[in-house]
């Protein structure tokens, strides 16, 4: 008895220090928040061993003293005011007191006002998508945990399930506001450290912020059930100094700068069939095999399987449409912003040929671009556009463009400044508007209220639309509004903005056309 209650008073009076070392208890983290949920989690617990002391006390002392043995006579009485009184007002007094700090740290958990810096966080399954605001940085986040490790095949690392290719970037001693949001399932960003943990549910925009005191190193997960692959969704973000992250800042705008030169230098390029397939092999195992599985043979019903699959064997252009653009109403996501056009292409190729598959078909990066931009892929109609056919020569490289032909990178330009008509500039612009706007301005136009502007009736719908088309093109400073003119094509730009002027009984009667977004955006 006397082990136990030292036991019990030992636990009461342990420092609020010490607590944080106990290896089961919370952790303090590294921000001015996750240590105020830190410290009202101790005083709550302190609230609860003090009542548990009490209550267990007084029961103990009764069991004890008042037992049969010792000639206790059990009193008779029926209803006393002052106890019930008393039993009423003690945890009703408990309750405010416990409700006072407990109020304090939700209101300031939930104030992402003055923001430094924007960050729009987009689950899918099973990765992260993160999107600085302003910057013009845009980059996915994948498990970067060996399979080798995951199958059992070689001993687990130090950060086994918890290590990405690219981590969350982050800045010291600025106050960091993050947009989450879901392209599928629903999700739940979870970094124990920031005491930041939040839903990200698909078509709507929840808030979180977080101000961080101390770089380094900082691991979460998904902490919302998403699917088979849950566990493989982790999150890893570096916090850096300031000076450091300006810098970093400046190095990925150059990165970015260089890989669109390479992408674009890709378009001209005829890589060989084993090229192809090597990096397929290396694409298709980091962003297909997760549903697909590394053989290809998918999860009945759940995953279609690749071997002998129609679309595999079928047409091309069909194989590509469907990487490219996803399918609507089920699992398969477009990559045709996650991937460059030269790693579908090999992704592409490498489905075609591997596991029996062996169609002898390959892929170049000038045929995604040209399926990308609404153009007929020569591997599609077997004739002779800029590439040759690939189901007829494989490995034949792009013919000599004539000087009264465009090139196979100028071609898709030409098409894609065609005119629309109101019907098709209306469809695809549903679409466009789905797929990029719907998250913050809901699928009804009717935005959140606080947070994200309606723009059903809008001064900007309805306005000039030479302002609709700035504010869509470069965003608008100081809001969540990004800029769109890297992010879409001319095309699309016209569609949704077209889309946006005349749904939810806006009936502009303005049609926008690809040419008149190259103008304003000049």
């Amino acid at each position: 008895m006397k082990q136990v209650l030292c036991c019990l008073l030992a636990l009461l009076f342990t420092p609020t220090i010490l607590a944080a070392d106990m290896p089961l208890n919370m952790t303090s983290g590294v921000t001015e928040i996750s240590n105020k949920v830190f410290s009202l989690h101790m005083t709550i617990l302190y609230i609860c061993c003090a009542i548990g002391l009490v209550v267990f006390g007084v029961m103990i002392y009764a069991i004890i003293n008042h037992r049969r043995s010792k000639g206790a006579v059990a009193a008779n009485f029926h209803e006393s005011t002052k106890v019930e009184i008393a039993w009423t007002l003690v945890p009703f007094v408990i309750l405010i007191l416990m409700a006072i700090p407990a109020t304090k740290t939700l209101i300031a958990m939930e104030d992402p006002s003055n923001a430094d810096l924007t960050i729009k966080i987009t689950g899918s399954q099973w990765k992260w998508h993160y999107s600085y605001f302003d910057q013009d940085i845009s980059y996915y986040s994948l498990l970067a945990t060996p399979r080798e490790q995951i199958e059992g095949k070689e001993a687990k690392g130090e950060h086994y399930l918890l290590e990405v290719d690219k981590p969350l970037v982050l800045p010291v001693n600025r106050k960091i506001r993050f947009l989450m949001t879901s392209e599928d399932v629903i999700h739940s960003w979870w970094v124990p450290a920031f005491a930041v943990k939040k839903d990200a549910n698909p078509g709507f925009i929840n808030e979180a912020w977080t101000r961080i005191d101390k770089p380094g190193i900082y691991r979460g997960q998904c902490a919302e059930l998403c699917g088979k692959d849950h566990g493989f969704m982790p999150i890893v973000v570096q916090v850096l100094s300031e000076a450091d992250f300006d810098n970093w800042i400046v190095e990925q705008e150059a990165q970015a700068s260089a890989a669109a030169a390479e992408a674009q230098a890709a378009l001209s390029k005829t890589l060989s069939k084993e090229e192809l397939m090597t990096q397929g092999e290396q694409v298709y195992t980091a962003h297909c095999a997760a549903c697909h599985q590394p053989n290809g043979a998918g999860l009945p019903g759940v995953f279609p399987s690749l071997i002998g699959s129609p679309i595999i064997k079928g047409p091309v252009a069909d194989h590509l449409d469907v990487v490219l653009h996803g399918r609507s109403g089920t699992a398969m996501q477009a990559f045709a912003q996650q991937l460059t056009a030269t790693e579908i292409a090999a992704v592409v190729t490498f489905e075609r040929n591997a596991w029996g598959n062996d169609t002898g078909d390959t892929i170049q990066a000038a045929d995604v671009n040209q399926a990308n931009s609404g153009a007929s892929s020569s591997t599609d109609t077997g004739t002779d556009a800029g590439t040759a056919s690939e189901a007829a020569q494989p490995n034949s490289a792009p013919a000599t463009p004539s000087a009264e032909s465009p090139t196979a990178a100028e071609e898709p330009k030409a098409l894609v400044l065609d005119d629309l008509t109101m019907d098709e500039l209306m469809a695809k612009g549903e679409q466009v508007y789905l797929g990029h706007c719907a998250a913050c301005h809901q699928a009804t136009g009717m935005g959140l209220p606080g947070a994200f502007p309606a723009i059903k009736g809008s001064a900007i719908a309805t306005g000039p639309v030479e302002s609709h088309l700035d504010i869509v093109l470069h965003g608008k400073p100081g809001t969540a509004m990004q800029a769109f003119a890297s992010l879409l094509t001319p095309q699309e730009l016209a569609s949704v903005i077209t889309y946006e002027r005349n749904a939810w009984g806006n009936n502009t009667g303005d049609m926008v056309q690809a040419t008149d977004v190259n103008q304003q955006g000049q």
